[in-house]
């Protein structure tokens, strides 16, 4: 069974910085793209950013220049370190992943961690 846990969330102060983990376990063949999407309380969730295995990244617009992601593809985890917080960033932060598991062929599904509360205070 494939999971993915989170680690890093807490509660820090404007212009501040936290790191957030994922790792992927279970028996995976690959993993292809990876991102973390948050969502603030009575809004939709958004995508932050997302990497891909070749490195490619893409970032949302206002945490462009502050917020980095990367990945370990030995390890099947990816990391966003997130710099100049503001409250405005106060969020669940979720990691998602495309992962190809071997069944009678490849096969990619989409799998998403628990969610790690990011608390920004002014």
């Amino acid at each position: 069974q494939v999971q993915l846990v989170e680690s890093g969330g807490g509660l820090v102060q404007a212009g501040g910085s936290l790191r957030l983990s994922c790792a992927a376990s279970g028996t995976i063949f690959s993993v292809n793209a990876m991102g973390w999407y948050r969502q603030a309380p009575g809004k939709q969730r958004e995508l932050v950013a997302s990497i891909i295995s070749g490195g490619s990244t893409n970032y949302a617009d206002p945490v462009k220049g502050r917020f980095t992601i990367s990945r370990d593809n030995a390890k099947n985890t990816v990391y966003l370190q997130m710099n100049s917080l503001k409250p405005e960033d106060t969020a669940v932060y979720y990691c998602n992943a495309r992962i190809v598991l071997i069944r009678t062929t490849l096969v990619e599904y989409d799998y998403w961690g628990q969610g790690t509360q990011v608390t920004v205070s002014s």
